[in-house]
């Protein structure tokens, strides 16, 4: 089940980052420890009163000289208004309310989506004197905050779960849904447009002009499934260098929506750092993946060049070597039926359940065959194995000490149960546990 989506707009240096970092708290760290993978602080799991959401920071991206601001913030406006389930306006309780605020608000009252007014830097119960102002706005009662002393902050948490839109599982059905991502004119548009035999998105040579995100259903066989294309961003005067970031901001989305991802690469360009960017999000997401190398048409061909390809990918994407990959060009119409049929491989794959007696013989095999390591004398010791969830699959491991299980070792036993159970294209999420704890899952 995805996740909702909270997007974050607002002006420069009206606290955006900081309220991103105090809500994620730790997990922002986390994840950038995580090998292999690097990404903006634009984006973070966060979890309040036992609800998980999706936190984006729209703002992410700074203009450089004060002209801009505003193109900016309209720029901001509309990601927030494609992408989001709930949006929160940051304002600035010292600054008071400016005209850049009443045109986005404009905007953002005009969405139908729940917008919540956040009104930063009040340090007390006491309001500014100008604080009343933000009424004018017609966003409803203003939420005084202050992201540095976390001033409010729980109360404006509540309020955000309290509108989160609450998914019913009777509503999930078996349709596969799909997001195409990956950098600017990489072939995004072109590829949806060949799998579905018609032209329903706009192609255009220039970087970015897919304008929003497009959902489209379709079937193959008994199969359902639906397209989500990644939409690029305009290309804007005085916004241009900007465009990978917002690039990278939309391709979340997607991504907490889907099921399977395909990375479209160039095939001549080879995997880049926004490519590795882009995968390493998808990747913690716990979503199917599946690497499209488009273009394969233009690479002149020897016995082993494909081959010598993938060996190159697994090493650039080092943190998702269990990623399959596809050659295909979408102007040749080649090879195109077999992206198909790598989703359709690999969301079966996220759906696996392994028999816990299967399960637990492979890892006393494993530990067997290497022993687990050990510290001060003390050495980790591993009770049973069992799985407790699918999409991405998730096991929960008891153990004798938390601070025994070595990464290494980690990656060991994930290994070996890939060798032993498959689950190529997804990623595998650990849980361990020590003798005690009780398990939530």
């Amino acid at each position: 089940m995805s996740m909702p989506i909270v997007a974050v707009v607002g002006r420069p240096n009206v606290g955006k980052s900081t309220f991103f970092n105090k809500v994620v708290g730790r997990r922002v760290s986390i994840v950038e420890d995580t090998p292999g993978v690097t990404r903006d602080r634009i984006y973070a799991e966060a979890e309040w009163s036992g609800h998980h959401f999706a936190l984006i920071d729209t703002g992410g991206i700074e203009p450089d000289t004060t002209d801009v601001i505003l193109s900016q913030m309209r720029l901001q406006a509309e990601l927030a208004m494609e992408m989001a389930d709930v949006i929160l306006f940051l304002v600035d309780g010292k600054d008071g309310l400016t005209s850049s605020d009443r045109e986005v608000a404009g905007m953002l009252m005009r969405t139908g989506k729940e917008v919540i007014l956040v009104v930063n830097k009040v340090d007390s119960a006491r309001m500014p004197a100008d604080f009343y102002d933000f009424y004018e706005l017609g966003l409803g009662e203003p939420i005084p905050i202050s992201a540095v002393n976390m001033f409010n902050l729980g109360d404006l948490l509540d309020l955000i779960v309290e509108k989160l839109p609450h998914n019913d599982e009777s509503e999930e059905d078996d349709t596969t849904k799909i997001a195409v991502i990956g950098k600017p004119n990489v072939g995004k548009s072109s590829l949806i447009n060949a799998l579905l035999g018609e032209e329903r998105v706009i192609v255009s040579e220039i970087a970015g002009t897919t304008r929003d995100s497009i959902d489209t259903p379709f079937t193959r066989g008994e199969d359902k499934y639906v397209l989500i294309d990644t939409a690029g961003i305009r290309r804007k005067s005085k916004v241009t260098g900007d465009i990978e970031k917002y690039s990278v901001i939309r391709a979340i989305a997607a991504i907490e929506r889907c099921d399977v991802c395909l990375l479209m690469v160039d095939a001549v360009e080879g995997v880049t750092d926004q490519d590795k960017k882009i995968a390493g999000i998808a990747h913690e997401a716990g979503k199917g993946i599946v690497v499209v190398v488009n273009k394969w048409d233009l690479i002149e061909k020897e016995t082993n060049t494909m081959k010598e390809y993938q060996k190159n990918i697994a090493q650039e994407l080092v943190f998702m070597s269990y990623a399959p990959s596809v050659f295909i060009s979408v102007l040749k119409k080649q090879r195109l039926d077999n992206v198909i049929d790598m989703v359709k491989y690999v969301s079966e794959k996220r759906s696996l359940r392994v028999p816990t007696g299967q399960l637990n013989s492979l890892i006393a095999d494993a530990t067997m065959m290497v022993s687990p390591p050990s510290d001060k004398g003390k050495r980790l010791k591993i009770y049973y194995a069992t799985q407790v969830g699918v999409k991405p699959p998730l096991f929960s491991f008891k153990i004798n000490s938390r601070e025994l299980m070595h990464f290494s070792y980690a990656r060991y036993l994930e290994n070996k149960i890939r060798e032993g159970f498959g689950f190529e294209g997804t990623s595998i999420k650990f849980v361990f546990r020590e003798k005690g704890e009780e398990s939530h899952e």
